[in-house]
């Protein structure tokens, strides 16, 4: 292996050139969102994208240019609606932010997001990598991203050891990140260096079974070249996980005009589901119970729990289903409301909800 070239830093000046070429040549290159300078399209992939796979985002991204075409239009569009076409997705956050953004671009800069990644960090819901994304891809700017993907890349690469648990260690690897953009670069060596960024950490440098082999940079990656491309990144913060058990009443009805319906709950605006619709939620089997009429208790039916798991939890549904043959109303003192069955689709359901409700609603959307 030849010696690599070094700033007087002790950066690989190469890593920039090396990173564009193969990127050009074997680098992602047909997704919907590249080839574009639209700020509104690359934004849009680059939310859906946060921890979410490429082959997942591919139809949610299609479905909301649909409906969406512009940020105009999905400003004025119902937070409703923006949920139900994100159902599924997850990180539900990331549709009300997505959903305050647009409403801000319309408002504060006239349906035009900002040129620069500085401006682009005020807007709701467009953090540092994000907003380096939009600027890099639709105006050449001189800005790296440092989502989770790069920062294995460059740990691996650098063979950085710090603790990115710690914002300090964060920060200094966003330094070292910025100190190895290309000199002087073209906007298409900027398109094609955050692709590239991108396309290694999503195909190559990967966390489990990295394929060295294939790497155009492998020839200056510290960590090959000791051994030790496992040992990055460094994070000693484990991540607890909470295990919850949940019960669902789904409460099935017949519509006044015929067809069916459910009871269905707006979840709080804050913590799991938030602001989505789901069936009443109760900690304990006893008190779904005690929260239906006494008659009623008789005809509930126990169906298979479903396992569901969050960033931070695990949730285990425990699902159970009431069949009222009238069309009367729900039970006393239960929030919620009844919603025929063909107004799902406008309704924002998690993805396990979804799921549940699927064998006897079809109406849902695929």
């Amino acid at each position: 292996m030849s010696a690599a070239v070094t700033s007087g830093g002790g950066l690989p000046l190469e890593f920039a050139r090396l990173l564009i070429d193969w990127q050009r040549l074997h680098g992602r290159s047909g997704l919907p969102w590249q080839n574009t300078r639209d700020p509104y399209r690359v934004w849009l992939s680059e939310v859906m994208l946060q921890q979410t796979q490429v082959s997942t985002v591919l139809s949610y991204f299609h479905r909301f240019l649909e409906r969406f075409p512009t940020v105009e239009v999905l400003a004025e569009a119902s937070a409703d609606e923006v949920m139900a076409l994100w159902a599924g997705l997850g990180y539900y956050s990331r549709a009300r932010n997505l959903h305050r953004c647009a409403q801000a671009v319309v408002a504060e800069h006239g349906g035009v997001f900002p040129s620069n990644a500085s401006a682009l960090q005020t807007l709701p819901g467009i953090g540092a990598s994000t907003a380096a994304a939009i600027a890099a891809f639709c105006h050449g700017e001189r800005v790296s991203i440092v989502d989770g993907n790069v920062r294995r890349v460059l740990s691996r690469l650098l063979a950085f050891d710090g603790d990115l648990a710690q914002t300090a260690a964060q920060r200094k690897l966003w330094d070292l990140a910025q100190a190895l953009l290309p000199a002087e670069p073209l906007p298409d060596d900027m398109t094609a260096y955050t692709q590239g960024l991108m396309d290694l950490g999503a195909t190559l440098c990967l966390r489990s079974r990295p394929q060295c082999e294939r790497c155009p940079v492998q020839p200056i990656c510290r960590a090959h070249a000791s051994s030790t491309v496992s040992n990055y990144p460094v994070k000693t913060r484990a991540v607890k996980r909470r295990h919850e058990s949940w019960w669902l009443l789904l409460l099935r009805g017949a519509a006044a005009a015929g067809g069916e319906r459910i009871w269905l709950v707006r979840r709080p605006s804050t913590g799991i589901w938030a602001s989505l619709y789901c069936p009443p939620v109760f900690d304990s089997e006893a008190a779904l119970i005690d929260a239906l009429p006494t008659p009623w208790r008789e005809g509930l039916r126990e169906l298979e729990p479903v396992a569901h798991s969050l960033t931070h939890r695990e949730l285990r549904l425990h699902p159970r289903l009431l069949v009222l043959d009238t069309a009367g109303p729900g039970p006393v003192g239960l929030d919620g409301a009844w919603v025929d069955a063909e107004a799902l689709h406008s309704h924002g359901l998690p993805a396990p909800v979804r799921v549940l409700l699927g064998p006897w609603l079809k109406s849902l959307p695929p």
